[in-house]
């Protein structure tokens, strides 16, 4: 049986007219950049997320660059961030001239170790952004504590965490600003790079929104020097004709996510992924803790079931960051951790039955082995 990490291909067959439909209005309107289109997918997005404002973006990498800036992040200042996540939590805090912290993970969770924040708060810290990270919620309540007593922004990177929520707090409304990913592999996806700012808060959403404009909210009229990101129609309708299934996507996921619990949960050589209490987990991804994960995968490729690592290589000992040398010994939790996370195949289409021939597939192997 052929189990891919993702199948957007069934996705789309699923509501073929409907996308199709949509991008057909795009162009048939001549509704390229900006426009209708991205105007109310700015509105439905925040009437379905419960937020006052969305600021549309040409992606997600962009949206954390733009909510930095204009919190006049800048040189001389210091991020804190976390250790295991993709690039873009990192490099757009380095881009705006400020200087990235590393903080390790927590064990079980894997998103950011709120006990470890402490110690790398200095008097140049401006800023903590947090990474909800394969659709777990951090510890928000605890770093929202440590933001206010020490008068620090917190800003939020919910590109795996869409419509994943704490108690009755969703991801990406407990700071000033949160930042969205729409990449096709996204639980919510476009058919290309697309992102968003939110924000509850007016009067920034509107100075993101100008600079993200080229610092211009009515065009030819430049207040200030911005940047080109902007969200296309294209992207803009699929993100429209997608969005009213979310919710019940994401349910798929969670059921996806429990079966796979039910499956795998007695074989010792492995960790299934903990759900922090009084959360929804999103399950953008599915990571367990596995033993001989190396082989484990070439075992599960032979069978044609796709797996992948998030992250192969930690943030903190990537080429790029080498100037701060960093050492493992920094980081004790991933340290336990780098070397034994994997990925499982999760999508809202996946069967009972993929689920059942992965997991049996695993457990073969740690028989045989």
């Amino acid at each position: 049986m052929r189990v891919p990490f993702a199948d957007l291909k069934a996705q789309y067959l699923t509501h073929k007219n409907e996308i199709d439909s949509a991008i057909f209005n795009v162009i048939e309107d001549g509704s390229f950049i900006g426009g209708k289109y991205v105007d109310q997918f700015e509105q439905e997005f925040g009437k379905a997320y419960g937020v006052k404002n969305v600021v549309s973006c040409a992606n997600g990498t962009d949206s954390l660059y733009i909510i930095m800036k204009m919190l006049g992040i800048g040189p001389g200042d210091e991020v804190i961030t976390v250790s295991n996540s993709w690039i873009s939590s990192s490099e757009t805090i380095t881009q705006t001239g400020a200087k990235v912290r590393f903080v390790d993970i927590d064990p079980d969770y894997f998103t950011m170790d709120e006990t470890s924040i402490a110690s790398s708060i200095t008097k140049e810290t401006k800023a903590i952004l947090v990474v909800h990270l394969y659709g777990q919620m951090c510890n928000m309540n605890a770093i929202k504590e440590i933001c206010d007593k020490h008068k620090l922004y917190l800003i939020e990177d919910c590109a795996q965490s869409h419509f994943s929520s704490l108690g009755n707090t969703r991801a990406g409304l407990f700071g000033i600003a949160a930042s969205f990913s729409f990449y096709p592999g996204k639980n919510l996806g476009a058919y290309g790079d697309a992102g968003c700012i939110i924000s509850n808060d007016d009067d920034f959403a509107l100075k993101c929104r100008k600079y993200s404009k080229h610092g211009a909210l009515k065009k030819h009229f430049h207040e200030i020097e911005g940047i080109n990101s902007r969200m296309d129609g294209i992207q803009a309708s699929i993100l429209l004709a997608k969005l009213p299934y979310i919710l019940d996507w994401t349910s798929k996921r969670i059921q996806v996510a429990e079966w796979y619990n039910d499956y795998l949960g007695d074989i010792p050589q492995i960790i299934i992924p903990k759900k922090r209490e009084n959360t929804l987990h999103s399950y953008h991804l599915y990571v367990i803790k596995a033993e001989n994960r190396t082989q484990l995968m070439s075992h599960l490729k032979a069978l044609e079931i796709d797996t992948l690592i998030h992250y192969p290589t930690p943030l903190p000992f990537m080429e790029a960051y080498g100037y701060l040398k960093h050492q493992i010994k920094d980081f004790p939790n991933l340290a336990t951790t780098r070397d034994h996370i994997l990925s499982l195949p999760i999508f809202p289409e996946m069967t009972q039955d993929m689920v059942k021939f992965v997991a049996d597939s695993i457990r073969a192997f740690y028989h045989a082995n």
